[in-house]
């Protein structure tokens, strides 16, 4: 920012440089004031301590169901890796049946919340699995967010830390959403310095979005240059759920087949 200090001073009346000066003065005040709380706010929550999760995984209070989920979906690593902490503002994105939801909301309890995102068409089946899901006490801090993909944050939210986007972002290539726009918000949603982490199932070199309906999977390449292109910088690659069996050639859903898996955390600059 550029007061001009000393501009036009020649034209100045007597006593006016000295009132001038003062008011800028105040004028740098406030933008210091303003930039030094938004570091702290940032500061604040980053240095909440991370909970355990490995007791967090293995509370009594989990769903069996929930359970022999983590046998395949392998949370750990993903909420370590995420660092999501008590206090913390979360969006999840494409929640589903909620299962990711519940695992940060426990993560980011007592003073934090989660809105899980879900568009209004989706199917009965996890829409079932989240409205019974909510009923639990492990998702009291859990706000419902019922929005399409390309507008999914309530006009009250803002000063996201976290977003998280795992394995639904492929689906939006071959719905209606504008994906560009979508990412646009999400980068908005989020405070200076908070994180975008998207999970997705990898497709070969040079199938971009082509792959997305049939394959359910999207090119690690052609999603970064779309994210980037929002304003955000990838600051990390998690390799916790890689797996170099995949033959890419199958679709991701597929059971009891090895899925290469990548996960890439993004920023919003400070």
């Amino acid at each position: 920012m550029h007061f001009g200090f000393g501009a036009q001073r020649d034209e100045l009346r007597p006593g006016e440089d000295q009132v001038m000066f003062t008011e800028r003065a105040r004028a740098f005040a406030t933008v210091g004031f303003g930039v030094f709380a938004l570091l702290s706010a940032h500061v604040q929550t980053s240095a909440q301590p991370a909970p355990d999760y490995g007791a967090l995984l293995a509370a009594p209070d989990r769903s069996e169901a929930d359970r022999q989920a983590d046998k395949r979906r392998d949370p750990a690593p993903f909420l370590a890796f995420a660092g999501v902490r008590p206090g913390m503002k979360v969006l999840d994105m494409g929640a589903g049946g909620g299962y990711s939801t519940e695992l940060m909301a426990r993560a980011v309890a007592p003073s934090g919340i989660v809105y899980g995102q879900n568009p209004a068409e989706l199917p009965e089946g996890p829409k079932a699995k989240f409205e019974a899901r909510l009923k639990t006490s492990a998702m009291k801090d859990v706000v419902v967010d019922i929005r399409p993909f390309h507008d999914p944050v309530p006009a009250d939210v803002r000063d996201l830390d976290l977003v998280a986007f795992l394995f639904f972002y492929h689906d939006t290539t071959y719905m209606n959403v504008d994906r560009a726009e979508m990412d646009r918000k999400l980068f908005a949603a989020l405070k200076p310095g908070g994180v975008l982490l998207i999970a997705d199932h990898s497709a070969l070199p040079g199938q971009g979005t082509s792959v997305g309906k049939t394959l359910h999977r999207i090119e690690e390449s052609t999603l970064r240059k779309e994210v980037e292109a929002a304003g955000f910088h990838l600051v990390a690659e998690g390799n916790f759920w890689r797996n170099p069996a995949d033959t890419h050639d199958f679709p991701s859903y597929q059971p009891n087949m090895p899925v290469d898996n990548f996960v890439l955390k993004f920023q919003k600059p400070m």
